[in-house]
């Protein structure tokens, strides 16, 4: 047995990974002193023990402070691995003493909070009303890290390219067409043929520049020729832009599934927009296994998508007036 092996198998404890990664987060012993509520010479002592039990520098010291070398970026990229196993086996022990089956984190990107998720989250309190969710909203650059990290158990919503999918297992759940579409009292609704150019005169939400709709929309435009729009808004809020169709004459380029709210549809203009997007799904890093939580909400997924793809469309159609 080597002294890392004897080191990391019989004395690193979770108070060698707390502090090395507030010392890579600070690098700075007074500012980690004063956080961890302890002496400056408290903590230059427990690094220094901690190098020596390993044999390795961790951290070199330098005029602008502690500098991590490549053993301390090691150590610390598992030790956030770690802490983050160990705070979500606290969690669940917690849930299960205090009568609760157990709890899944859901990373969901804005879409899919609307319908799919939310259809989701009710098959699955049926099922186990004891099972907690907690959903954090994100885009994919914000999210993918959490979900690689283990802080969030699976990610839904438009799967992402696939190189940007490396390291993770996916479902595909809905296969949902982007369409435009406006409020059902809209001008254009009562149009018994609608052409390209008939969209110039309105406002639109838009897709914020660098997502991954914003240039097959502008390409789309041009190529029926029709001048990107000046007056706009930009959100990747689903809520948000079904709110503002419907109090507004703007025009809206979103999935499909949006439109179906009993109380409040939206219109489908019939004009063909390409396919330039993946399926939505469910995302999990395939080198963890899945909580019986999330294998749950996983299964009430696949059911909410199967039960939305059963759902009429409700396109306008030139027989509409």
């Amino acid at each position: 047995m080597t002294q890392i092996d004897w080191y990391m198998q019989l004395n690193l404890k979770a108070r060698h990974l707390r502090l090395i990664t507030a010392l890579y987060d600070h690098g700075n012993l007074k500012q980690v002193a004063e956080i961890s509520h302890v002496t400056v010479p408290a903590v230059s002592k427990a690094l220094a023990e901690l190098e020596k039990g390993l044999g390795l520098e961790l951290f070199s010291r330098t005029a602008q402070g502690l500098r991590p070398t490549a053993y301390g970026e090691c150590l610390v990229r598992h030790a956030r691995t770690l802490m983050t196993e160990i705070h979500q086996a606290r969690d669940e022990l917690k849930s299960l003493s205090s009568g609760a089956e157990g709890k899944v984190h859901v990373g969901a990107f804005p879409a899919a909070t609307s319908v799919l998720l939310p259809q989701a989250i009710a098959l699955l309190k049926q099922r186990s009303p004891r099972t907690n969710v907690l959903v954090t909203e994100g885009i994919a650059q914000t999210l993918l890290p959490e979900l690689w990290q283990g802080r969030v158990d699976i990610v839904v919503g438009r799967l992402p390219v696939r190189n940007a999918t490396d390291g993770f297992d996916e479902k595909e759940l809905l296969d949902e067409p982007v369409s435009l579409m406006i409020r059902n009292q809209h001008p254009l609704a009562r149009k018994k043929r609608l052409k390209w150019s008939d969209l110039q005169p309105y406002p639109w939400v838009l897709p914020p520049t660098g997502t991954i709709l914003r240039a097959p929309l502008e390409r789309t435009l041009e190529q029926h020729g029709v001048a990107l729009p000046n007056n706009y808004v930009e959100t990747l809020s689903t809520s948000l832009a079904r709110a503002y169709l419907l109090v507004t004459d703007a025009i809206a380029v979103m999935a499909g599934a949006v439109a179906h709210d009993a109380a409040q549809p939206l219109k489908i203009l019939p004009l063909t927009f390409p396919h330039v997007m993946r399926p939505r799904g469910v995302l999990w890093n395939k080198n963890r296994g899945l909580t019986p939580g999330a294998e749950l909400m996983v299964q009430c997924l696949e059911e909410a998508a199967t039960a939305m793809k059963l759902r009429p469309a409700t396109p306008v159609s030139d027989q509409d007036t």
